[in-house]
């Protein structure tokens, strides 16, 4: 299955990634990739950058030949209510957001409350993807996050560095199961993200291909290679 969209990447600018944004951009030439995202952490993760460094991407061209780069974020999401480290000024100055819960930032609590923490991010107007809904350190009510995606138009990220042997997170394969089951039944599209810290983990999605073959999850709901423009302003 080939995969024209990977919206999930960082550069050294996050910190705890090894890639610039030149390398990242050869890279998904190399591959004849047609749409990358960069999306930085948000600046409450250790070492990440400021926000100045979201409002300079007027500077970045957006064409590279037949490659667009689309330009984002990773929001964190610090509360209960849904909260993300990025203000509203700055989001709209980007293309899209994803908002994601990490450990070493948000405290996880009961599944009803981490379960709201992910919806009220939801109805920020910019993100447009839950990144690694997947962590049974931080467990979620699945129903009720694919409602809600499916009620502000949210797409759920299924993760494929969260499938590598060795992942941090717990439970993925069973978490994400158990959600593709009811994205299907209710026809709530997803998208693949490499979380590619480095260049050469762009679009490299088997963990997350070889489990959608193995549950038979329909091709025409996963948003890489359809739905471009849903994420861009």
């Amino acid at each position: 299955m080939k995969h024209f969209a990977d919206l999930h990447t960082h550069t050294i600018a996050s910190g705890h990634a090894y890639s610039t944004l030149d390398e990242m951009i050869e890279q998904a030439k190399k591959i004849n990739l047609k749409v990358l995202g960069i999306t930085e952490h948000g600046p409450m993760m250790p070492g990440s950058c400021n926000l100045i460094y979201f409002h300079n991407y007027r500077v970045v061209p957006r064409e590279y030949d037949s490659l667009k780069l689309l330009l984002g974020v990773e929001a964190n999401i610090y509360d209960y209510e849904g909260s993300i480290d990025i203000d509203d000024d700055t989001l709209n100055r980007l293309d899209y957001a994803i908002a994601s819960l990490h450990g070493n930032i948000f405290k996880a609590g009961t599944i009803r409350d981490n379960t709201r923490a992910v919806i009220g991010a939801m109805k920020h107007t910019k993100v447009k993807i839950i990144g690694h809904p997947d962590d049974s350190n931080i467990p979620l009510n699945y129903n009720e996050v694919v409602k809600a995606a499916k009620e502000y138009n949210v797409s759920l990220e299924m993760n494929n560095s969260s499938l590598k042997p060795g992942s941090f997170r717990a439970n993925a394969k069973d978490n994400y199961k158990h959600m593709l089951d009811i994205c299907a039944n209710k026809e709530v599209p997803i998208i693949l993200g490499s979380d590619a810290h480095i260049a050469k983990d762009i679009a490299f999605f088997e963990y997350a291909e070889n489990l959608l073959e193995e549950i038979g999850f329909p091709e025409k709901l996963i948003l890489n290679n359809t739905a471009f423009e849903h994420f861009k302003g």
